[in-house]
């Protein structure tokens, strides 16, 4: 199936700028284009754009993302840099995912205390509570 830029960006929830942004930095190479130059998106072309925004969301900057798929349209010879770019991004992933755990440890301590205060109606009730003890309170 056939799609419009405009039908691309409503059904990956991107704007028609942010489509054009891809292809000008080279992102979009696979998207073909109509006698008068309007972006035509298959199937295929969503999926990829779909790999594209999973690896920005990553934190992956626009130029690795470009190498990412400069070295697929390159084939077979490029299979291990792709690897090892998504163990790089899954190590980085899992590190940002740590750092929120932590922050949501906090964030879940300061519910319980805020919670528990409204019940008993003051703070007073936590003179002897430290921060510290976060992992305690879900």
């Amino acid at each position: 199936m056939n799609y419009t830029i405009s039908e691309v960006a409503k059904k990956m929830n991107l704007t028609t700028y942010t489509l054009r942004y891809y292809d000008k930095e080279g992102l979009l190479p696979f998207v073909d284009k109509s006698t008068n130059g309007r972006r035509i998106f298959k199937d295929s072309d969503i999926e990829w754009l779909t790999i594209i925004e999973c690896l920005k969301s990553s934190g992956m900057p626009i130029k690795d993302i470009k190498n990412f798929i400069d070295w697929c349209i390159e084939g077979d010879s490029t299979l291990q840099q792709r690897y090892d770019m998504f163990i790089k991004q899954k190590q980085a992933m899992e590190e940002r995912m740590a750092e929120l755990q932590k922050t949501m440890s906090i964030i879940d301590y300061k519910c319980w205390y805020y919670k528990t205060s409204l019940d008993a109606g003051t703070e007073n009730i936590h003179k002897s509570t430290k921060l510290s003890n976060i992992n305690t309170y879900k």
